[in-house]
């Protein structure tokens, strides 16, 4: 029985699991942002000591994953599963950092919305009773992103307007059935929403109606709304992809002003770094979270926030054979421990 089950798309765990600790690793660009201070691993090298831009994402989720560890005050062995994604082709990004390893690994694809989508795994897991210490956890690296999605970064492509900067970054969370430290009380699962956008220079336009689907169905599921939270957070839609989710919900009646802020515009200081409309990637919302947003709710400066990861669902053969760009966004309501 789905005793758990609210609504047609969300959860309320009854019995709330635990966010223990996290930890994240950033790049250059990211340390030189507002956010630099929150960081636990800060490099200027964007190759992280290794030979391609893949492998430095690797390298990157394997610090992540054994700063995590230390924090917790355990052994990478002691964790029961790992949630774990990128933007790399095949996940490889996930899977070489968990090989060998010894730890049960379950692979996910949620594009930008990954770290969402890895959390919401997590407390499924572990409110179901199915585990104890499960990590969830992404990564995604501009030039690595560049190279598979867009132009060879030696071809001096012109960025336009609306296009973001892949963060540069990687973020593990901690999920517990035990302990303390903020709580995930209930998640909503994203519907994949397409609109027509063709434009993979625009993703946060392509984003925003899937982030509106998800946000409004976790209040009609959960009999909750705007006011409930101290901030709605969503993943990577940027400056352009904000506004149009707020724009969105004006035309539904809903005021989300005051309330929602978005990781890709966090990320960055935009008047300062030339990012465009903001900061993107699997590592945007990961970095943003694992460290800035889970702190506040630790200090009790925030106590109750709807974490809501946005992705673009495309491929390089998707856009090459100029189908539209579909979007899923995937919610986690935490709460101050």
């Amino acid at each position: 029985m789905a005793n758990q089950k609210r609504g047609k798309q969300s959860f309320q765990l009854q019995e709330p699991p635990v966010i223990t600790a996290w930890a994240n690793v950033a790049g250059k660009k990211e340390t030189e942002g507002p956010l630099g201070y929150t960081f636990d691993i800060k490099c200027r090298d964007a190759y992280f000591g290794q030979k391609t831009w893949e492998q430095a994402e690797k390298q990157m989720q394997q610090q992540a994953l054994k700063k995590l560890a230390e924090k917790a005050g355990m052994a990478q062995t002691d964790f029961d599963l790992v949630f774990s994604g990128d933007l790399l082709n095949q996940c490889i990004g996930s899977s070489f950092t968990l090989r060998n390893t010894g730890i049960p690994h379950i692979g996910l694809y949620g594009a930008c919305s990954t770290m969402a989508e890895s959390l919401l795994m997590a407390s499924m897991a572990v409110g179901g009773g199915f585990a104890d210490k499960v990590v969830a956890m992404t990564s995604s690296h501009f030039a690595s992103s560049e190279r598979q999605y867009r132009f060879p970064l030696g071809y001096g492509g012109q960025r336009t307007p609306t296009a973001q900067w892949t963060v540069t970054g990687s973020g593990a969370a901690l999920v517990c059935s035990k302990g303390s430290g903020p709580k995930i009380t209930a998640c909503t699962i994203g519907t994949v929403t397409d609109l027509g956008i063709k434009d993979a220079n625009n993703m946060g336009a392509a984003m925003a109606p899937a982030a509106y689907a998800t946000i409004r169905a976790h209040f009609d599921d959960l009999h909750t709304a705007p006011e409930d939270f101290d901030e709605i957070v969503t993943g990577d839609l940027g400056q352009l992809g904000k506004e149009l989710l707020l724009d969105l919900a004006r035309q539904d009646g809903i005021n989300l002003g005051g309330k929602l802020t978005d990781c890709g515009c966090l990320v960055f200081d935009n008047t300062k770094q030339d990012v465009h409309a903001g900061g993107s990637g699997c590592g945007c919302s990961a970095i943003t979270l694992c460290g800035y947003l889970l702190g506040q709710l630790k200090e009790k400066k925030l106590k109750k926030i709807l974490f809501c990861g946005t992705g673009a669902l495309l491929s390089p053969t998707s856009t090459q054979q100029g189908l539209p760009i579909p979007g899923v966004c995937h919610a986690v309501c935490i709460t101050g421990g």
